[in-house]
């Protein structure tokens, strides 16, 4: 690699062209890391405001968590910013709080952010879905008011025991990132449909598809729903039903997810979405024919505005 800029933040970076490959290896601390930037994106990229940069940076850093090591950036990906939700100022805060603990020397040491560093802060922008320095400031501020973090007068921050309990409380909440779950209309009428539609575009995409109806367990059906959703990268719900046979739970499941901020995807035969109620329809759905059809743009939608999961193979695209 050579220096170079990198291509969203124009920032210092190492950039190289692969042979055979048309398009831009990254290695920017700005965007967080490793991507490849395709080779029609770089112009596209100039129209992107920086909020929007922003987001892409915290996909590909949520891409490199679940093991892509070098997140792909193209066309697609760029058009899918404008559905993504920004980070909210506690988990901005939270992200913060566990990149300060990834990068400090040890316990009880000081820790490398300060509102002085300049371009040293870049790492924690990248984390924290931030713009300017003064955010990090009252991001680490927030911190101290949580007692997360603690800077005496002519010395460097540290992280609380406190602080330490909590990033650790906030590492251990189990996320499946592989699991995708489904929220549709359990009647033999759409087992086709989630065969060869819901499961086949999801599985392209990277990801384990989980029906509730399908696990074993001795517990109450509302506690296991709540359970795995808790426990999904993001929800799949088909809004599909016959006329005056609104399907509650699935409402109910998409309204749950939202509320914890976890990616929901809506989908809904075209021939059905009148009997959609209007509350959901202002949102994206993915209109679909036939459970070929529904596969197809699934898995595009999915590695568009989630990024591709941990199981997407060179077969599988």
């Amino acid at each position: 690699m050579r220096q170079g800029r990198c291509p969203i933040w124009s920032t210092a970076a190492q950039v190289s062209d692969p042979d055979g490959s048309d398009g831009t290896r990254v290695s920017s601390d700005r965007a967080g890391g490793r991507y490849f930037l395709t080779g029609t994106t770089a112009e596209l990229l100039k129209g992107v405001d920086r909020l929007s940069k922003a987001k892409l940076t915290t996909w590909l850093i949520l891409q490199r968590r679940q093991g892509v090591e070098e997140p792909i950036v193209d066309s697609d990906v760029l058009e899918s910013l404008s559905e993504r939700s920004q980070l909210s100022v506690v988990e901005r805060r939270d992200r913060l709080l566990l990149r300060l603990c990834e990068t400090s020397i040890g316990i009880g040491e000081g820790i490398n952010f300060s509102a002085s560093n300049g371009e040293k802060n870049t790492d924690f922008l990248a984390h924290t879905e931030s713009l300017e320095v003064h955010e990090l400031t009252y991001l680490y501020g927030a911190l101290e008011d949580m007692r997360f973090a603690k800077t005496k007068p002519g010395s460097r921050g540290r992280i609380t025991a406190l602080g330490y309990e909590y990033a650790d409380s906030l590492s251990k909440r189990v996320v499946q990132v592989d699991q995708a779950f489904i929220a549709m209309w359990f009647d033999k009428s759409m087992d086709d449909v989630f065969k060869n539609g819901i499961r086949a575009g999801v599985r392209r995409a990277g990801y384990r598809p989980f029906r509730i109806d399908r696990k074993q367990h001795n517990n109450k059906i509302d506690d296991e729903i709540v359970a795995e959703i808790r426990r999904s990268r993001f929800l799949v719900v088909d809004f599909t039903q016959d006329e005056g046979n609104a399907r509650g739970g699935v409402y109910y499941e998409a309204g749950f997810a939202h509320g914890l901020n976890i990616p929901v995807i809506f989908t809904c035969r075209a021939d059905a979405i009148d009997y959609v109620h209007f509350d959901t329809r202002q949102f994206n759905h993915i209109f679909w024919e036939t459970p070929e059809d529904l596969a197809s743009q699934l898995s595009q939608r999915i590695s568009a505005t989630i990024g591709d999961g941990p199981g997407k193979t060179a077969q599988s695209s």
